[in-house]
């Protein structure tokens, strides 16, 4: 029998309710497993035990309908997947699939109606359970809902892959099991109801008591649910869109998209309890295969370390934040006075060199505003008060009252020494300084004031709105006070904290830029753009080489890079290429493709090489570098490096991060002379 030694059971408990309308009370299973929201209900062996149990017992009071809801803010967020490095064998993961099937069976198998009241969050499993009911309610209230496993290197194991389509029609199924999962989507409440997923949607405050009518209705056949029949001629067409899209997208490189396919094409014919077993069949092999592993590893970073970040002082020396201050007004500027406006709800004011400047920043923190109001995102109230809490000045005598100050202004470290020295002689002796530079040194940054410690790097990731990521640089004099602010201020803003040691362009922009840098070394030395932006296909990366640097801005690339060849010249080089493009400003790319006019400009050598070199020779010098950055004590371990990558440059989870990558492929070992992580961990063979 499998089990799960840490298992936080989700227990499922009957009572018996009475409602209006009916002769006999209704049975109401509530999963829970003791603790708040803060701790999701999920499905181990133990789980799934007594919820079995609870249908049981349910099922012998013959009530009028049998109802699954969850604790309060959470219905299930799915699989326990912490029990998953418990499974010794694909026996055991062929038993866990079975397991979940046969419970879940009961609810779809009932005499009895059978309903889920989805009063919170719905994820996975969680989500299958309510699949197998024969009706569904939702609360406007639920944070999320869908079918995630995808991004973890999973497929939809209990039912998922075939009720839903055969519920919802294969389209609106493709985009919950495939495409949301990809881009780290989730439906709201609004969306399942729209898309069938439940029948109906009823408002948070009187959910319950909602629902319980609602079933009743139904029951005494007054309330009739109407769904739509499912077009299965568009089934063939939809998957072999979806498939095309998978392949330019990942190029094959995710096994568990390419067999949510599969079990979505099976779905149109097969029977309910072939398709199922197909499903468990499926579920076994990708447990038991490194995607998974280091998807889950990955999974395990985003999820607890980021929440805990190695190295902060002590939280009880934060510095009360009660009016931010942002010197410039430019894009950078604009979108972190939103974000500090929208999260600490505090007095945020912009300064600039000019009044257009500064209202032009201002402007555009109002439009933003709008655009949230627009789209129900933000009620008129709110909106209104944070209207009121912006605002604009050309002089940074507006800063004298200010408890954090940060600066987003052009990378020049001279005009970053002066801003500075300027506001140390307006703001108050207790206010945080941060400089949001991506590549400049804080230590150097502070040498000239008269109190160094109180500044700290506070480096965010654009979209600022978007990458959850911010880099906490400590300078060689930052204090403790300073700095558990700063980590502080970051968890108000939402974000995940990473503590890093004040060294050249910190980890992302280090690590891209060396692989930016060894990309051109390519093209210099003759190979072909083409060749080179195709060679790291086969790793399913979320972008191209040309693209990312597009994204981040050839010229801005080109300005960490020099940063980086200062410090050290004999791994990062200037590239005349590069230099080329950025002189021309031309975009990289044009509908997608290379642009013929950056294409013209590249000059190669006469020592080209193949796309496999290119990809095994990048990949050596991001091993060489992360060993230096670890060595160099830029963070604390190499989960660090690798959170830093998931959440600032969307290395993708089925990787595990770069350095599980590195160990599995062998490279670590090759280039450095040994591993990053222990054995066993993210499927790095034992």
């Amino acid at each position: 029998m499998i089990s799960h030694p840490k298992e936080v059971v989700t227990r499922a408990i009957v009572r018996l309710v009475s409602v209006p309308g009916l002769d006999k009370q209704a049975a109401l299973i509530t999963l829970d497993n003791g603790f708040d929201h803060k701790k999701p209900n999920s499905f181990g062996p133990a789980g799934l035990t007594s919820l079995d149990e609870a249908i049981t017992t349910a099922t012998a009071a013959a009530p009028a309908f049998i109802a699954v809801t969850g604790k309060p803010y959470i219905f299930c967020v799915g699989a326990d997947i912490t029990g998953i490095p418990f499974l010794q064998d694909r026996a055991q993961a062929v038993e866990l699939g079975e397991l979940g099937h046969r419970v879940f069976a009961r609810l779809k198998d009932s005499a009895i109606p059978t309903f889920a009241f989805i009063n919170g969050a719905a994820l996975g499993g969680g989500l299958e359970v309510a699949l197998h009911c024969h009706y569904r309610t939702v609360s406007g209230g639920a944070a999320a809902l869908g079918l995630p496993e995808v991004a973890i290197g999973l497929v939809p194991g209990w039912g998922g892959s075939q009720l839903l389509p055969n519920l919802i029609g294969i389209p609106g199924a493709a985009q919950v099991i495939l495409q949301n999962p990809l881009t780290q989507k989730t439906l709201r409440p609004k969306q399942a109801a729209e898309l069938g997923v439940a029948d109906v949607l009823f408002e948070p405050a009187d959910f319950l008591e909602s629902s319980l009518a609602w079933a009743a209705g139904v029951v005494r056949g007054e309330v009739e649910v109407i769904r739509p029949e499912v077009d299965k001629d568009m089934w063939d067409g939809v998957l072999y869109f979806a498939k095309q899209q998978l392949d330019e997208k990942l190029h094959g490189a995710v096994p568990s998209a390419n067999k949510a396919l599969e079990l979505l094409a099976l779905a149109r014919e097969a029977s309910f309890a072939d398709g199922t077993a197909a499903e468990t069949q499926v579920l076994a092999d990708l447990i038991m295969g490194d995607e998974s592993r280091s998807s889950l590893y990955a999974f395990d970073l985003v999820q607890r370390r980021a929440k805990r970040p190695v190295g902060v002082p002590d939280a009880g020396l934060a510095r009360k934040v009660t009016k931010v201050g942002i010197i410039g007004a430019g894009l950078m500027a604009s979108q972190l006075a939103l974000l500090f406006l929208r999260r600490l709800q505090v007095p945020v004011v912009l300064t600039d060199l000019d009044q257009s400047r500064v209202d032009k920043g201002v402007g555009y923190v109002h439009a933003q505003i709008d655009k949230l109001v627009g789209k129900h995102r933000m009620d008129e109230g709110t909106a209104a008060k944070l209207r009121g809490l912006v605002s604009g000045s050309v002089d940074k005598a507006v800063f004298a009252d200010a408890d954090f100050v940060i600066e987003a202004v052009f990378e020049n470290l001279d005009l970053k020494k002066q801003i500075w020295a300027e506001l140390e002689k307006i703001v108050t002796p207790e206010a945080v300084l941060a400089t949001n530079t991506s590549s400049l040194s804080v230590t150097a940054m502070a040498a000239d004031l008269e109190h160094p410690e109180r500044l700290v790097g506070f480096h965010f990731f654009n979209p600022v709105a978007v990458l959850p990521l911010l880099e906490i640089i400590k300078g060689e004099k930052t204090d403790d006070a300073t700095l558990s602010t700063a980590f502080a201020v970051g968890k108000q803003l939402r974000k995940s904290s990473v503590l890093v040691k004040d060294a050249p362009a910190f980890v992302v922009n280090r690590v891209l830029t060396r692989f930016t840098n060894e990309v051109f070394r390519a093209v210099d030395a003759g190979t072909p753009l083409s060749v080179v932006n195709e060679a790291f296909d086969p790793l399913g990366l979320p972008m191209r080489p040309i693209a990312l640097l597009q994204l981040v801005g050839p010229a801005v690339a080109y300005h960490v890079g020099e940063t980086l060849h200062a410090a050290f010249p004999d791994r990062f080089t200037d590239s005349p290429n590069l230099k080329r493009i950025v002189d021309a400003g031309l975009p990289l790319l044009v509908d997608d493709e290379l642009n013929p006019e950056v294409l013209a400009l590249v000059e190669g050598g006469s020592a080209p090489s193949t796309a496999d070199e290119v990809r095994e020779n990048t990949l050596a010098a991001l091993a060489e570098e992360i060993r230096i950055m670890l060595d160099e004590g830029v963070v604390a371990e190499a989960q660090d490096i690798d959170l830093c990558m998931v959440l600032g440059a969307g290395w993708p989870f089925h990787l595990g991060g770069v350095t599980p990558y590195l160990d599995r492929s062998g490279t670590a070992e090759r280039v450095t002379g040994k591993r990053f992580l222990p054995q066993g961990v993210a499927g790095v063979p034992a």
